[in-house]
């Protein structure tokens, strides 16, 4: 396995949802970085070196009694990444003002027209958690703000938020692929103002901001708020999304703790986008 870059799982699920939405949820905890949904469930790519025999213990829905979930695996030398997500991504609108596609599809009649490539990166904007973030930003005045896109992906929020008019625009994530992808999706969107960081909060020191939207995990956010709260400006504005309604108030009492306060929140599939503003 040492000449082995990733491991793939296949996963048939039934019924699809909410099932495949939790499956890529736990996985995602226990280190699959790269997920691609099909008609029958979801693949999903895990580095080589991260994975071990016991991986799937702690994905607690594959032993769920309301789901049927049956999977194979694959080790694999090297994967088209491309060839992987072409299959199964589809042009999205949202709201019949944004659409999201590849350079492949047919350019639509919207305001806001993102081309990208996801490649290994999160955020096509077909999944509910990138798909609610981008309704909040359609609602929001962005014109002139300082923004950041912290857990940025392949850059799609920044991006809107780029031709929606913002100012200097920040997009961080830790994962490389992530980085080296929102770095080539700025450059196809002509998005001038945005600078792209590999990294986590530990950059925020010093750097303030008008709006910052994070749309990571549970987890990783209520050990990030604090550092969401230093680095917003008075009256900023915070949105999170990555979890489900039933972390809702978690995330609220940790967000009262630093000034910040619940304005609303939108729900998908159980899965929501909350935004605060700092006192």
């Amino acid at each position: 396995m040492s000449n082995t870059k990733y491991i793939g799982y296949y996963f048939k699920v039934a019924p699809l949802q909410p099932a495949t939405e939790i499956l890529i949820a736990e996985l995602g905890y226990v280190g699959f970085e790269s997920f691609v949904e099909t008609e029958e469930g979801v693949n999903a790519y895990i580095q080589s070196a991260e994975w071990n025999k016991t991986i799937l213990e702690g994905v607690y829905v594959l032993n769920s009694g309301e789901f049927s979930i049956q999977y194979t695996i694959e080790e694999i030398a090297q994967i088209n990444w491309n060839t992987e997500w072409e299959k199964n991504f589809n042009p999205i609108i949202i709201d019949n003002i944004c659409s999201v596609r590849a350079p492949f599809h047919d350019k639509p009649d919207t305001m806001y027209d993102i081309v990208i490539e996801p490649k290994m990166s999160f955020g096509t904007g077909h999944h509910e958690t990138t798909h609610m973030m981008i309704q909040h930003l359609l609602k929001t005045e962005l014109k002139d703000k300082k923004v950041l896109d912290m857990g940025c992906g392949t850059g799609v929020l920044a991006i809107l938020a780029g031709m929606r008019g913002a100012g200097p625009t920040d997009a961080i994530d830790i994962d490389d692929w992530c980085y080296l992808n929102t770095i080539e999706n700025v450059e196809r969107n002509n998005c001038e103002n945005i600078k792209t960081y590999k990294g986590d909060a530990s950059l925020l020191s010093g750097k303030k901001y008008d709006i910052i939207i994070a749309n990571i995990n549970r987890n990783i956010l209520l050990n990030d708020i604090q550092y969401y709260a230093k680095s917003l400006n008075s009256g900023g504005r915070l949105f999170l999304s990555g979890f489900y309604k039933e972390d809702l108030n978690m995330i609220t009492e940790e967000c009262e703790n630093h000034n910040l306060i619940y304005v609303n929140y939108l729900s998908r599939n159980n899965w929501i986008a909350v935004s605060y503003d700092l006192k």
